[in-house]
């Protein structure tokens, strides 16, 4: 079957963002010095796939559940991003699922693992929705409208290539890779054409990208068994056979995985036992760069956009430089395969000079607007008539729920790292009896702080999950005044690198105060989806309630300005994370680390600019740091000659923490914390507990 969706309906507003205009007061990977930092968004943006039309890249994430649906945005250099489209507003399926109806949900099976592509003078893209099978949406325009054509079959985690004969297959299938062709009306597939092209036991995982480069057929394919890695199958024919390469594994830039929530069911009663299992601050698992989409620029230079676990944010994508090598993209810089720099320089794309940095999302809202802004998203499929922007203020009527988990018309955000803190106001004098309004994070287990009303009375409440734990509050005692809780401000505090939150209230909007504890948090496979702010309002006596209003939405990223992360001109003490001994400049000629307590001369050093991110290092002595030989232990030297000191690529992990990489060979500096020798310039890159000897904090 076939919908027309034309987005210019929906209550959402394009909110098309002047690069020249916006003031950065959020999360951008363009450190304008000519470099980028990964992630390239701070919030979630899953199972990514990126195409190059003419000068316009784009890129393709998964929604699951929350609608709009399918994202794309739009970039001109592959480091600066907006958000320009979405493919549907509303799922199309008469299935009280995708609507959160009836004790029936679609959490973290709804649309994913998005392939785009461009072919025929139009846009495709393709996705999976659990129980429906193979979709594809299409249209000429990037900003749509989009055609919906059902395919089904069951084709999941798929690539597709538009081959050069005419015929379209899709590559998909976990460890069994299968190849089917597809029909060019987008029916469905070709009856008759599903053969296996690469047999289980060849270690290929799932997560596909299929593309055809001189000739050759590549298949991007991600595998997390046991645990994650970047692999690439080639072969001369789109059936075989095949040959494989990891093309990149262990790359974590330094962040380990976050302990899963543990428990029986899905979306489980208040009461239920959870659990979050506990954190391997040294594994890998599956939290490394993995599947995504490659890309080539208009100069012939290479990237991969994958997709990396960043903690309670979720999943978003990295950029990397492609290095061909024998034959395969590998992933990373020369010296350094299958690795990639957190920090580089922006890809040289003709034209881009002159970007500035600017943002994806504008994630504060006023509601005095017809339409909501594009950050926003419904958890499920809302009922339209039970919300409104009204009166500069978005108004939910509240519907039957249990819980929030089962609330309709709930809408939200994705949160943005690493610390960011959500506030909005809340006025109930619209409420009725058996109402619940306020602000949460939903996620298993899920969390919130607003006003329960029982007859007459508002109370003030936090609940959370996890702990089953409730707690009301005084009124007069929280937000001072006459006690009335007609009007207030609810605030969440997120430190979402440290898998940690809590909640805070305010009569006046200017001082706050905590209440409730500090939440952990965590990542599942339930909704999977990091966590996620949400406005709400719910009735828990089965019965449509009253109107809850909400206004002012404002979201204040803690970390955002990153203008000064590199010292530049200033002394510092170089810190190893691994052991806590600060770097020393020895006499004899080389480097090594000494007591905490050491505070000599030979301690500090002075990071000299020299553009575009690069630095070189020079002690108080007036010695400078470089590398001889092969970089191994004790090639880490001093010398007097300004001219020999090593180039390094500042690397940013945030906090004052750090890694050297050197602009010759793309090794890092490091120091065994355990086997006694000097410094050395053989470092691959972090661990994921930024502890083996590569990681530095720096101090004034």
């Amino acid at each position: 079957m076939k919908k027309l969706f034309t987005l210019s309906l929906s209550l959402f507003s394009a909110l098309w963002i002047n690069a020249q205009e916006v003031s950065i007061n959020s999360w951008t990977a363009d450190n304008g010095n000519g470099t980028y930092t990964n992630p390239l968004l701070y919030d979630e943006f899953s199972d990514p796939d990126i195409i190059r039309v003419g000068d316009d890249y784009y890129l393709a994430g998964t929604t699951m559940h929350s609608v709009p649906g399918l994202v794309i945005l739009h970039s001109k250099d592959l480091v600066n991003w907006e958000n320009i489209s979405y493919c549907f507003d509303r799922f199309d399926f008469n299935d009280d699922a995708f609507s959160l109806k009836n004790g029936k949900e679609i959490y973290g099976q709804g649309i994913w693992a998005p392939c785009i592509r461009y072919a025929n003078g139009q846009f495709y893209l393709f996705s999976n929705i659990n129980g429906k099978g193979l979709q594809c949406y299409t249209s000429k325009d990037i900003h749509g409208p989009w055609v919906h054509h059902n395919m089904q079959g069951k084709i999941y985690d798929l690539g597709v290539l538009f081959d050069d004969d005419g015929k379209i297959y899709a590559i998909h299938g976990y460890g069994e890779v299968h190849c089917t062709e597809l029909k060019p009306d987008m029916s469905g597939p070709v009856e008759g054409t599903d053969k296996v092209i690469i047999p289980e036991g060849s270690s290929v995982g799932e997560g596909h990208h299929m593309y055809k480069i001189n000739g050759m057929y590549y298949l991007i394919s991600t595998d997390y068994k046991p645990n994650g890695r970047t692999l690439c199958s080639r072969s001369k024919n789109i059936w075989g056979p095949y040959e494989q390469c990891v093309i990149s594994a262990d790359e974590t830039f330094g962040y380990h995985a976050v302990g899963l929530t543990e428990w029986k069911g899905r979306i489980v009663p208040d009461g239920t036992k959870f659990k979050i299992g506990a954190e391997d601050k040294d594994a890998t698992a599956c939290t490394n760069i993995h599947q995504g989409g490659i890309v080539q620029t208009q100069k012939g230079d290479w990237y991969a956009l994958l997709m990396m676990d960043f903690h309670s944010v979720g999943r978003t994508v990295t950029l990397a430089p492609i290095t061909w090598k024998d034959g395969w993209p590998m992933l990373g810089l020369e010296g350094n395969l299958g690795r990639a720099p957190r920090t580089w320089l922006k890809p040289d794309i003709p034209g881009t000079e002159n970007i500035k940095p600017y943002v994806a999302y504008e994630r504060n809202e006023d509601f005095n607007g017809k339409k909501l802004g594009r950050v926003w998203q419904w958890n499920h499929n809302p009922d339209d008539t039970k919300w409104a922007l009204k009166g500069g203020r978005l108004q939910l009527q509240t519907m039957p729920a249990d819980q929030l988990m089962w609330a309709r018309n709930s809408l939200t955000q994705r949160v943005v790292g690493p610390r960011s803190v959500y506030t909005v106001e809340l006025f109930t004098n619209k409420l009725k009896d058996g109402d619940v309004a306020g602000i949460g994070n939903i996620n298993v287990p899920c969390s919130w702080l607003g006003v329960v009303k029982e007859g007459k009375n508002v109370k003030l409440r936090c609940f959370e999950q996890l702990s089953n734990d409730t707690i009301d509050y005084d009124a007069l005692n929280i937000i001072g005044g006459n006690g009335k809780m007609d009007h207030l401000y609810l605030q969440v505090v997120g430190d979402w690198d440290n898998n940690i939150m809590h909640y805070a209230v305010s009569g006046d909007g200017v001082n706050f105060q905590q209440v409730g504890h500090k939440m952990k948090l965590s990542y599942q496979l339930t909704t999977f989806q990091g966590s996620r702010i949400t406005l709400f309002a719910f009735n828990k006596n089965k019965v449509n309630g009253g109107i809850a209003e909400f206004d002012n939405f404002t979201c204040k990223e803690l970390d955002a300005d990153r203008s000064g992360n590199i010292p530049l001109g200033k002394e510092i003490r170089i810190i190893n994370l691994a052991t806590g001994k600060p770097m020393i400049a020895l006499p004899h000629g080389l480097m090594y680390d000494t007591d905490v307590k050491d505070q000599s001369a030979l301690t500090k050093f002075k990071v000299i600019d020299k553009g575009n991110g690069k630095v070189i290092l020079q002690c108080s002595d007036g010695r400078y740091v470089f590398v001889s030989g092969m970089g191994l232990p004790g090639d880490v030297r001093l010398t007097n000659d300004e001219s020999k000191a090593e180039v390094f690529m500042w690397q940013d992990y945030l906090n004052k923490e750090f890694m050297l990489m050197s602009m010759r060979t793309h090794t890092y500096i490091g120091k065994s914390p355990t086997t006694g020798s000097p410094y050395s310039m053989d470092y691959k890159g972090a661990d994921p507990g930024r502890r083996n000897g590569a990681v530095f904090v720096w101090q004034e």
